[in-house]
């Protein structure tokens, strides 16, 4: 049976790994670390855990937007994760789902997702889920704020 629900902290070691192969998979190395996910997870991260038999197989973490000049919110899908031998079983379209359902519950009225430009597959159940693709969105600049 599966089940989603707001990851527990006795879990983060498991979602540590998650993210760490989900940063592997991207080519990157993740350097968060277990102190950094009991400090940030439930305040600024909201993560959701798909949980089959006992098992975490997969996560979706997200991090509040606003559109501050119509008083309205909504969530990123930073991260969407689903172990390999959960994959193609509705895990990631569960966790999506519950996502959305999340969101709706905490105010939000709107959610939005991003994926690689070369993950078409992404792209077609997204669609197919009722997101519409955002192509209008303008240069866009970061700046590093730790002296770094």
């Amino acid at each position: 049976m599966q089940t989603i629900r707001n990851i527990e902290d006795h879990e983060l070691p498991e979602l540590l790994e998650m993210i760490q192969e989900l940063a592997a998979h991207h080519g990157d190395a993740a350097t968060v670390t277990l102190a950094d996910l009991r400090r940030e997870v439930g305040t600024w991260f909201h993560i959701r855990a798909a949980q089959h038999h006992g098992r975490l197989v997969g996560y979706t973490a997200l991090l509040p937007l606003g559109q501050l000049q119509f008083a309205v919110r909504g969530m990123d899908i930073h991260h969407l994760f689903v172990r390999t031998e959960r994959r193609a079983t509705g895990v990631g379209k569960a966790l999506v789902e519950d996502a959305m359902t999340y969101t709706r519950a905490n105010g939000g009225r709107y959610i939005m997702v991003g994926t690689a430009p070369q993950n078409t597959v992404a792209q077609e159940i997204y669609k197919a889920m009722g997101f519409e693709e955002r192509t209008e969105s303008g240069p866009r600049f970061s700046r590093r704020l730790d002296g770094a």
